[in-house]
């Protein structure tokens, strides 16, 4: 069981992340809101602009003022992804509409 900081002393089990993504388009925004709604939404922004939402199998929505590519880099960092068995090369991208 892997753990990675996704800031300000918060970490999540690696192993339950299904989706690292940026927060600036609606459907982003809607994820969000829903996730409020049931009751899944975790903010761990510590008030600070979110920059990245987390994504778990479980449904819940995590909130983190930490850069996705951030993220990203410490889940190689710690060596999860090739724990996983995930291609090293893989990367998070932001996507324009």
């Amino acid at each position: 069981m892997g753990l990675i900081n996704i800031g300000f002393g918060n970490v999540i089990v690696a192993s339950r992340v299904v989706a690292i993504l940026t927060p600036a388009s609606a459907p982003m925004k809607r994820v969000k809101k829903g996730a409020k709604e049931d009751r899944k939404l975790v903010d761990a922004t510590h008030g600070r602009k979110t920059r990245a939402i987390i994504i778990t199998d479980s449904d819940h929505v995590i909130l983190s003022a930490v850069q996705p590519e951030t993220i990203a880099q410490r889940f190689s960092h710690e060596g999860i992804v090739a724990e996983e068995g995930i291609d090293k090369t893989c990367s998070v991208s932001q996507q324009t509409d």
